[in-house]
């Protein structure tokens, strides 16, 4: 039988794991079996640059942080399972793990959690297909900006038609 102190402690990775994860943006887990130090340590830094947060919990802890945060992976909670967590982008874990997935073939993506609903390893993958949220953004403001832009040309056609006209008709005068 564990310790108070262990049971404790246990009890606290729980409870900050579940805050993670009622705050989280997207979950992407995956199996990191195979990996060396250095293409860890190279994932870690890539997912650190990304805003997401990288960790390695037991299987047991992990899935009570899940079941209170009313999310159910039991089935993907086999192996060693590392977890990448962002709070403030949702395609970011699943772009980075995607990344190095293609580059190292020992990383093999479970399941994402996308604002708490589970999504499969398909949709992880569409999910990292996404362009990031900047281009998103300049891709609206640009929607936003072509009636605009377009309904500025026609004013302009019409003063410049208007214009010509005018010079014709001060032209024709001039002559005359």
């Amino acid at each position: 039988m564990p310790s108070n102190k262990i049971l404790e402690q246990k009890k606290q990775v729980v409870t900050d794991l579940t805050e993670k994860i009622k705050s989280a943006q997207s979950i992407v887990l995956a199996d990191y079996r195979g990996l060396t130090v250095e293409q860890d340590t190279e994932l870690r830094n890539a997912l650190r640059k990304a805003g997401v947060e990288y960790k390695v919990v037991k299987n047991t802890l992990t899935s009570l942080a899940m079941k209170e945060s009313g999310i159910e992976v039991d089935d993907f909670l086999t192996g060693p399972t590392a977890m990448a967590i962002s709070s403030s982008d949702a395609v970011a874990p699943a772009k980075v793990l995607s990344e190095f997935a293609k580059k190292f073939e020992k990383l093999e993506l479970k399941v994402g959690v996308v604002e708490g609903k589970v999504i499969d390893l398909e949709g992880v993958k569409a999910l990292a297909e996404l362009p990031s949220r900047e281009v998103l953004i300049a891709k609206v403001l640009g929607g936003f900006n072509a009636p605009i832009s377009g309904f500025v040309n026609v004013l302009n056609g019409n003063m410049r038609g208007l214009v010509v006209a005018l010079n014709a008709i001060a032209e024709q005068k001039a002559n005359a």
